[in-house]
């Protein structure tokens, strides 16, 4: 039988630095967004994530999607 994909939810993953580890490198640590519709526009998704760290003093490092995907039998 085919299968059909249907997209579920997605997570945007905001990484970013947050001082330095005790060997001198970046400290990388992630905040979470979930519920993200997963039809949104990855160029706008993007520009929420770059805008919400403006207002932060931690620089952004990494804007990451998450998919969630049923697979299901076609009838």
């Amino acid at each position: 039988m085919p299968i059909i994909d249907k997209p579920l939810t997605s997570t945007l993953v905001l990484k970013y630095e947050d001082g330095l580890t005790p060997a001198g490198g970046p400290q990388i640590k992630q905040k979470s967004l979930n519920y993200v519709r997963p039809d949104a526009d990855h160029g706008s998704l993007h520009e929420v994530a770059a805008a919400l760290f403006s207002l932060s003093e931690k620089p952004l490092t990494a804007v990451i999607l998450r998919d969630s995907t049923e697979l299901v039998e076609e009838p």
